[in-house]
């Protein structure tokens, strides 16, 4: 609805999404930046390391099909329809399915991808994640019981971590306070102000003595500040900053997000989705790479249905979908979605 609301307002007439500076610079160079810090300073290394290799694995081969999707389902439209592949840069739709819509609008604006093709992808995306995967990995929910029980897998690690993510949101979660907001905010805009000033500089450093530095896009200065972003908000999770997650630092980074979304909405058209039919061969081609691959490793591990789907759902959906499809087989591991999802955030923009 974020993309589709303005962008229906858009192709009507009723605004000019192409004029407006609500996208550049408040969304892109501001709010994107800012969400990125909210959404990955509550990452939990040692956390994750706890959750057992076999989570771990599932992740990282979910993540590996997105890339292996990819050149599989390119090379595949070349040989089925050329021109669906020609010339697009499929780098944004990588980083919505290794990460999320920030990590696919970092990869917008690396490789200057033009707002209807950008739209043209994001509709691709809610197809093949939003209405094909992700109410199939919810209808496997119901069923993981026996699915598990038929394939041998250990669920006790999982029982386990039941217990103690009850237990620590029984003694953290809080209701946010007006300076819980304020803080979560000025930590979020304060690292942003910090990654434009260094970002400048960088870029003409990098410009200026290091040979690949253009076909790298790193001397790009948004580039700078997408990734100087991230690492910082990697680097709060280290400290007393990521009990900000507990009054609810990664909803205001949500919330920038939505309204970047909507931004990018403002500006596609939607009647040229029409001219492009083949794109959703293209996705499917792709996701089906993704969950096959997922399916064969998780098979071979034996591991519990729960591990494939949020192995999935992690980097696909990142933290806006992934505690849904984890509530989906327990209320109480829905952060353990949002802990992989925010995983996807920290590496989508460099693995795409």
């Amino acid at each position: 609805l974020c993309y589709f609301i303005p962008a229906i307002y858009n192709t009507a007439g009723i605004i000019d999404g192409h004029t407006t500076k609500l996208y550049n610079p408040v969304a892109r160079d501001v709010l994107l930046p800012a969400a990125l810090v909210l959404l990955t300073l509550s990452i939990d290394l040692k956390g994750i390391l706890k959750l057992g290799p076999k989570l771990l694995i599932m992740f990282v081969t979910g993540t590996i099909g997105i890339m292996l999707g990819a050149l599989v389902s390119f090379q595949a439209m070349k040989l089925i329809h050329p021109a669906t592949v020609a010339g697009d840069t499929w780098a944004a739709l990588a980083g919505s399915w290794i990460g999320g819509g920030a990590n696919m609008a970092a990869m917008r604006e690396t490789f200057n991808v033009d707002a209807t093709t950008f739209g043209q992808f994001a509709v691709v995306d809610v197809v093949c994640a939003s209405i094909l995967l992700m109410p199939g990995l919810i209808w496997l929910a119901g069923r993981a019981e026996k699915i598990d029980a038929r394939n041998g897998a250990d669920t006790s690690a999982i029982d386990d971590m039941k217990r103690r993510i009850a237990d620590y949101h029984a003694k953290s979660a809080r209701i946010p306070t007006l300076t819980d907001l304020m803080v979560i905010v000025g930590v979020g805009l304060g690292v942003v102000g910090a990654a434009h000033a260094l970002a400048a500089p960088l870029a003409s450093w990098c410009a200026a003595n290091i040979s690949f530095a253009k076909q790298a896009s790193l001397d790009n200065q948004f580039v700078w500040v997408v990734m100087l972003s991230t690492f910082a908000g990697l680097s709060l999770s280290f400290t007393k900053v990521r009990n900000l997650e507990a009054a609810g630092a990664s909803k205001v980074g949500t919330l920038f997000l939505y309204f970047l979304i909507a931004c990018i909405g403002m500006q596609m058209d939607l009647l040229s989705l029409l001219e492009r039919p083949w794109l959703f061969l293209l996705g499917v081609i792709w996701m089906a790479t993704h969950v096959l691959l997922l399916y064969v490793v998780g098979r071979l591990l034996k591991a519990p249905m729960f591990f494939l789907a949020i192995g999935s759902q992690g980097n696909v959906g990142a933290a806006a979908s992934a505690p849904v499809v984890a509530a989906a087989f327990h209320p109480t591991l829905a952060p353990v979605g949002v802990l992989l999802g925010t995983v996807g955030y920290a590496t989508g923009t460099v693995l795409a």
